[in-house]
């Protein structure tokens, strides 16, 4: 292999997300002349932006606060909220909504493509001066004296077999005295960051959901501009968190959504099938029969609160954004705790760099509880909990009296108590599920969906999933659960193959790397934690269009 080039900057940040791209911002804001990097593993900013979002603009005010004359592609107010609850059959609409549940009121939100509004982010930080590399991967951590010192991308050009291809092209090494961390939802570094600074010591373990994604083009006269609806109830039992979103936007475009708790229990549970058969209902059907399907995508969310936020600061830098935990679960919004989050790190940075560069930019935990972002998800840390504790309707009946008298400022704070790959029971303590056929129209299959995502990965590369003991599988994955992985994986990444025994041999897991969505699911819910999500080849992955 060859020698990695280095080149050195004042900060690196992992991730071009809302997080990310606020960070790189303030910091060019708040002194123009240090330099700043931002590294992102999409082909693009954006290309690995799943939601169609409804996003609070309170931080974006904050960081931009002339967004609306500069172009920010938010053009949709959301104008009507509407939240349901179904049974097989029917759909009962909650009443007094901004009573009973505060937190889901949008008056003053707007509907967007989150992958629009983080490309326009793009552009204003390029403005700034901060240099972005788009199609790079952050696939190693640089660590001297106990202090990470940077990131290094990527080598290009490796063979499945791991050897130097005819198109080799080593990484590069991008130093810096601090590194900011805004991968997402499990990233695959701040993973390890938490592993190797102990982050995660003496707080909750983190939850996570699966959100699954498609955007639709639907008639004109069934479209309704600033629609949010929000279902929960059926296709879920009681015992499973979950519901779905369907926001109106755009021309035409509906963004449909379902996301399912990763604490549920039945092995036989695909949360794939489970948010395609949601479609069959009439609540959601009646909006997207006739309509065209444009796009699919999946990804985690961390959805733990501030009881499984970790350390935010460790030697050499921080994590932000979902990589630490902040999003909003009852306003099932994450986009402005992000960003501020990512602005409060950066102002934590800006101000170690003019300060003698301590080892931690330590003000940052300090910034964080003093601002708004740490009152939000104080004053809601108890309503997810609620759900796991006292299931569908003690959880929802807990979130009206959390929101209507507690006010969020109940004395108690439920704990998050294990870990979602913890909770899996076995498939002779779990239900079958039997799901319906998809008809090609309204319901659909898994390659079919990838397909629409735009993923792609160069094949003769090294598998990027990663098991730890691959006789494991069998014994347990197999024998215990019946490959709970082939049902989790919302893109039919594996796959048990041999299980008729018609040649004599064993079932085994066939993993279909090229299909991955990078939602993270696998690496969070394999009952022993046996499957390692690591960052493939830069470029690689979904490549989301400009309306998801």
């Amino acid at each position: 292999m060859s020698e990695r080039e280095a080149m050195e900057f004042d900060v690196v940040v992992v991730g071009g997300g809302p997080a990310g791209l606020a960070a790189a911002i303030r910091a060019k804001q708040l002194d123009p002349e240090i330099s700043v990097c931002l590294v992102e593993k999409g082909g693009e900013i954006g290309a690995h932006i799943l939601s169609g979002a409804v996003i609070e603009t309170r931080a974006l005010d904050e960081l931009i606060p002339d967004w609306r004359e500069k172009g920010a592609p938010l053009d949709t107010p959301a104008t009507e909220d509407r939240m349901l609850y179904l049974t097989e059959t029917r759909s009962i609409k909650v009443p007094m909504l901004d009573t009973v549940m505060p937190h889901m009121a949008n008056h003053g939100n707007y509907i967007v493509s989150l992958g629009n509004v983080c490309r326009w982010l793009g552009v204003q930080a390029e403005a700034l001066g901060v240099e972005i590399y788009p199609g790079f991967a952050a696939a190693e951590l640089l660590e001297e004296d106990g202090r990470i010192v940077g990131v290094a991308t990527g080598d290009m050009g490796v063979t499945r077999e791991g050897e130097s291809g005819p198109n080799f092209a080593a990484g590069m090494e991008l130093r810096a005295p601090y590194t900011l961390f805004a991968e997402g939802c499990r990233g695959s570094l701040s993973k390890q960051v938490m592993a190797r600074f102990d982050l995660r010591r003496g707080v909750d373990p983190q939850t996570y959901g699966l959100g699954i994604k498609e955007l639709w083009e639907i008639p004109a006269s069934q479209h309704q501009p600033g629609l949010v609806q929000h279902t929960f109830g059926w296709p879920l039992d009681r015992a499973t968190y979950g519901g779905s979103w369907m926001y109106h936007f755009g021309e035409n475009l509906v963004s449909y959504g379902f996301v399912v708790g990763l604490d549920y229990a039945n092995t036989w549970l695909s949360p794939f099938d489970e948010m395609q058969r949601l479609k069959t209902h009439k609540a959601i059907a009646r909006h997207l029969q006739g309509g065209k399907r444009l796009s699919y995508g999946a990804r985690a969310l961390s959805e733990g609160g501030l009881q499984s936020v970790p350390k935010l600061t460790f030697p050499g830098g921080a994590l932000l954004g979902d990589a630490a935990g902040f999003l909003n679960v009852p306003k099932i919004k994450g986009t402005h705790a992000a960003m501020k989050s990512g602005m409060l790190a950066a102002e934590a940075v800006v101000d170690a760099l003019q300060g003698g560069r301590p080892a931690e930019p330590a003000s940052f935990t300090r910034r964080v509880r003093q601002s708004w972002l740490w009152s939000e998800l104080r004053d809601v840390r108890n309503v997810r909990p609620a759900f796991a504790k006292y299931g569908l309707y003690g959880g929802a009946l807990y979130s009206g009296i959390d929101a209507m008298i507690l006010r969020g400022r109940a004395p108690w704070t439920f704990r998050n108590r294990h870990a979602d790959h913890e909770i899996l029971h076995d498939r002779s303590h779990s239900e079958p599920i039997a799901y319906p056929k998809p008809d090609g129209k309204l319901t659909f299959d898994k390659l079919s969906s990838v397909f629409l995502s735009n993923t792609n990965h160069e094949e003769d590369q090294p598998v990027h999933l990663r098991l730890r003991d691959k006789e494991r599988w069998l014994a347990v994955n197999w024998e215990q659960y019946r490959s709970p992985e082939s049902r989790y994986c919302p893109a039919g990444v594996y796959e048990a193959v041999g299980i008729d025994g018609l040649d004599g041999t064993p079932p085994r897991l066939q993993i279909n790397a090229q299909n991955c969505v990078h939602c993270k699911t696998c690496d969070i819910k394999d009952p022993t934690q046996n499957i390692d999500w690591a960052a493939p080849e830069g470029g690689g992955g979904p490549n989301y269009p400009g309306g998801m």
